[in-house]
């Protein structure tokens, strides 16, 4: 069907430099790798595909999609191309959910693939050595524009077979993803036990060692979730997704894959409500919103809160809810909206302690404790610093007590608090004092593979220059240089990304 010039396929084979030719005789080759050897694709179809912008049949943008993968260097989907995914004609659109040129939200039977399809394509950059750093994030408006009605929304959990059209349906869109089989109440338990090893790991060592094993664990989820289960198993298989997504997702953030670490979020936004999770998806919107924050982005980090809120529903626990407060005031703070920053914590407060823990929180939440409350409204008040000073001795307070709370096995928080209170320091002209918190960040990063730990200890390289000169701050300066790795900061790639 031709709807007009494709200009999402256009922009990519531009960048690929194929030549239409050599891209039919790539499709040929592929797809008979994968065992289409009937298909036979030639220029003039390509043609169509970028000019008239027709769609064509599975298996091409599946094929279309790895090779663009392949070529550019990172994770490009079928909705990337251009290409709105075909149903099959027995299954209708969700209620209130419409079609859009992102393909957010995508429709329920959807998920699943897409997770696969995504992971499996993420672990074969992983094995050829690719980084996935030319793709663009999506706008903060954007998803939220896109995703609002859907997350206010109850998924259709109908127990018909109008779900999948057979019992045992697996979508072709999927990668190095071995035949999974039903599974059982014991199966699930030891993935959620494996969920809270990887978080384990994720806090005290960063993303860098275990992101591929968690989007190994991620795609092999992916592959269950493909049949359909008793719906007890089939929500806590959803759960265990979701909670996977996450750690994907920020375990990416943390080394710098910025776009795929948000496909990450967005895809544990999409699990956590197929298993009827309100909360987790906000939490997993929310993680996006702390993304933009740290990125020079806060405009975007609130239309995301905003989202994360008030789709998050009525269930949401007051402590979950008092760590959606912190994040929104951080982004307040990068705005310099002290006042209404000021608010936000103080609500943030309130709930946190109103909650009498007398429901357990989720395995996602439990994390977050009085330390990381402390340690966000360090942060938070130590951002506000750069906009008015005066707010650096409540940055110090709030960073000595997260580091007095701390527990064992928070080596990346500790040094994020390290560094609050060595900024603050800075701002508050107490220079010895800064000296020995940066001290004590720079001895500890070298047991972390968190590239957001360099972006913050940029930051506070920018405040020791008002104090070159001083012998001690010169030797820390000199220090600080040859822990950073070479090349700009994130926030000064926001072009790129």
């Amino acid at each position: 069907m031709s709807r007009g010039p494709n200009t999402r396929l256009n922009d990519l084979f531009g960048l690929a430099g194929w030549s239409k030719g050599e891209l039919a005789r790539l499709v040929n080759r592929q797809a008979a790798a994968m065992g289409h050897h009937q298909l036979a694709t030639d220029t003039s179809r390509v043609r169509r595909w970028i000019d008239l912008g027709e769609t064509p049949r599975e298996p091409v943008p599946t094929v279309l999609a790895a090779l663009f993968t392949e070529r550019l260097g990172r994770v490009v989907t079928i909705e990337d191309l251009g290409f709105v995914r075909q149903r099959r004609a027995t299954r209708k659109q969700s209620a209130g959910v419409k079609e859009n040129p992102d393909g957010l939200p995508w429709a329920p039977e959807r998920t699943a693939a897409v997770l696969t399809e995504f992971t499996g394509m993420d672990l074969m950059l992983n094995r050829r050595g690719l980084m996935g750093a030319g793709a663009a994030l999506t706008a903060g408006s954007a998803l939220s524009s896109a995703m609002h009605d859907w997350l206010h929304t109850d998924p259709a959990r109908s127990m018909d077979t109008s779900r999948y059209d057979n019992p045992l349906h697996a979508d072709p869109a999927s990668y190095d993803r071995y035949e999974a089989a039903p599974i059982g109440s014991q199966e699930i338990e030891a993935l959620e036990r494996s969920v809270e090893v990887f978080r384990a790991w994720d806090a005290s060592r960063g993303g860098g060692l275990q992101r591929k094993a968690v989007v190994g664990q991620l795609n092999e989820v992916g592959g269950m979730l493909a049949y359909r289960h008793p719906d007890h198993l089939h929500r806590r298989l959803w759960g265990v997704a979701a909670n996977l997504a996450v750690l994907a997702g920020w375990m990416s953030h943390d080394v710098g894959l910025e776009p795929t670490a948000q496909k990450y979020f967005v895809i544990a936004a999409h699990a956590a409500r197929e298993g009827g999770d309100r909360p987790r998806a906000g939490e997993a919107l929310s993680r996006a919103a702390r993304q933009m924050v740290h990125l020079g982005k806060p405009h975007e980090a609130l239309d995301l809160m905003q989202l994360a809120q008030s789709g998050s529903g009525d269930e949401t626990l007051p402590r979950t809810r008092a760590m959606l407060h912190t994040i929104e005031a951080w982004a307040q703070a990068a705005m310099g909206k002290g006042q209404a920053m000021r608010r936000t914590l103080g609500e943030a407060e309130d709930l946190f302690v109103s909650d009498k823990s007398d429901v357990p929180p989720p395995s996602w939440m439990q994390n977050f404790d009085e330390a990381d409350m402390h340690g966000m409204q360090a942060l938070a008040f130590r951002t506000l610093a750069d906009h008015d000073p005066s707010a650096a001795p409540i940055a110090q307070r709030h960073a000595r007590e997260a580091l007095r709370l701390r527990a064992a096995g928070h080596q990346r928080s500790q040094i994020f608090d390290y560094i609050s209170m060595a900024s603050a320091c800075f701002i508050a002209d107490d220079p010895e004092q800064a000296d020995r918190y940066a001290r004590l960040a720079l001895m500890s990063m070298g047991e972390t593979s968190s590239h957001r730990t360099w972006d913050r200890l940029r930051e506070m390289y920018r405040l020791t220059g008002q104090y070159a000169g001083y012998a001690k701050i010169d030797d820390l300066r000199e220090e600080i240089k040859l822990t950073l790795p070479k090349g700009p900061s994130r926030r000064s790639r926001d072009s790129e990304i």
